[in-house]
C-alpha cells in the first residue's frame, strides 16, 4: 500500500482508505459483528491504515467496532471520526456543550485519549458561514481532545468557505468519475494550502463496482433504496445524485472506455489517486474480500492521460447535466 502525506499532519496514511458507514449495520443493510471485524481486519491486511467513520453511523455502534478493533490489533493507523448530524445537534443545536459532548461520547466508543481527526459532517452551510463552531474544534485541540479537525462538505462552495480556517487539516468530498467538479474548482485551493483531501463516495455507492444491472434490489434499510431520489438527506449521497437507471447506463457506457485489463472499480480508484491533491480515498466493504480488492488499486500505475481526457469528456458531455442535489 503506497501512502501520502496527510496535509500538514505531517502523518502518513495508506492511499486507500476504509469508509466504515456500513459497520453501523444500518444504511447499508444488516451486518454482524463478526462480519465487521473481519472487513476491518481484511483492510489493516491489504495494508489501509486510514479508517473513516462518524457517531451517527448505527448510532455510535461503528466508532464502537472500532474501538475493538484498535483494542486488538497494533499498528500505525489513522482514526478519524465526524459529528454534527445525530438528532441532539442536527440541525439547529450547535453549541460548545453539544460539541464538546459528541467529543467525549466518540472518545468513550473508540476508547481512545485523543481522537485523530474529528470532521464536522454536512452540518448546515449557515453554520459554516457563522464560523463559531470552528472556535470550539481549536478549543477541543488545545485541551488535548483531538489532534487535527476538519469537515465533510457537501458542495464546492462549502469547501471553499472552510478552506479560509485556521487549522483545518482536511475536507471530505464526493468525488469519482461521475463527480469531477471538485477537481475542478475545489482540489487547486485545498492544495495550495495544502488541506488534506478525503475523498467519499468514490464507487457511487456500489455503480462503479459494476455488478449492478436494472434489477438489483436493494434492503428496505439501505440508503440506495429508501434515499434513492434524497427523501432523506442530500441525494448526493446515494449514486451522487443519479437517478439508478441513469447511473446503470452510464456505468455500460463506461465499459467502452475501460482498458482490458483493468476491472472498473479499479479503474476508478486509480482515476481518483491520479489526482494529486487527494491524500486518501474511503471506499466501504460490505465483505472482506472487497476490502482487499480495494487496496489493490494503490499499485496500480497511473491510467493514460488520453484516458483521461476520455473520462473528462465522458463527464461533461454525458453525466453533468444528470446530477442532482447541492454539489
Amino acid at each position: 500500500m503506497n501512502k501520502r502525506t496527510f496535509g500538514q499532519t505531517g502523518r502518513k496514511a495508506g492511499e486507500i482508505g476504509l469508509g466504515c458507514w456500513q459497520l453501523g449495520g444500518a444504511d447499508w443493510g444488516a451486518l454482524g459483528d463478526d462480519q465487521a471485524d473481519a472487513i476491518l481486519d481484511a483492510a489493516a491486511d491489504a495494508g489501509t491504515t486510514f479508517f473513516d467513520t462518524a457517531d451517527v453511523y448505527g448510532d455510535g455502534r461503528s466508532e464502537e467496532l472500532i474501538g475493538k478493533f484498535l483494542r486488538r490489533r497494533k499498528g500505525d493507523f489513522f482514526f478519524a471520526t465526524k459529528l454534527g448530524r445525530r438528532g441532539d445537534i442536527y440541525p439547529d443545536g450547535y453549541t460548545w456543550d453539544a460539541v464538546s459532548r459528541a467529543t467525549e461520547d466518540s472518545l468513550r466508543r473508540l476508547g481512545v485519549e485523543a481522537l485523530d481527526l474529528t470532521q464536522l459532517h454536512c452540518i448546515p452551510e449557515a453554520v459554516l458561514r457563522a464560523g463559531e463552531i470552528f472556535d470550539w474544534l481549536r478549543r477541543l485541540q488545545e485541551q488535548g481532545k483531538i489532534r487535527n479537525f476538519g469537515a465533510s462538505v457537501e458542495t464546492v462552495e462549502e469547501g471553499l468557505l472552510c478552506l479560509g480556517q485556521p487549522g483545518l487539516a482536511s475536507l471530505q468530498v464526493i468525488f469519482n468519475i461521475f463527480r469531477q467538479k471538485p477537481a475542478i474548482e475545489l482540489f487547486p485551493a485545498a492544495l495550495a494550502k495544502r488541506v488534506a483531501v478525503i475523498v467519499r463516495v468514490p464507487l457511487a455507492s456500489g455503480l462503479l463496482g459494476g455488478r449492478m444491472t436494472r434489477e438489483t434490489v436493494f434492503p428496505e434499510k439501505d440508503h440506495r433504496n429508501y434515499n434513492r431520489d434524497g427523501q432523506f438527506f442530500n441525494v448526493g449521497e446515494t449514486f451522487c445524485g443519479l437517478p439508478f437507471g441513469e447511473g446503470i447506463r452510464l456505468v455500460e457506457r463506461l465499459d467502452s472506455l475501460k482498458p482490458a485489463d483493468i476491472s472498473l472499480p479499479r479503474m476508478a480508484l486509480r482515476y481518483i489517486l491520479d489526482h494529486e491533491a487527494v491524500s486518501v480515498v474511503i471506499p466501504g466493504a460490505s465483505k472482506p474480500q472487497q476490502a482487499r480488492e480495494n487496496a489493490c488499486a494503490s499499485n496500480l500505475p497511473p491510467l493514460p492521460p488520453a484516458l483521461h481526457r476520455e473520462l473528462r469528456d465522458f463527464y461533461t458531455n454525458e453525466v453533468a447535466g444528470l446530477i442532482r442535489g447541492p454539489y
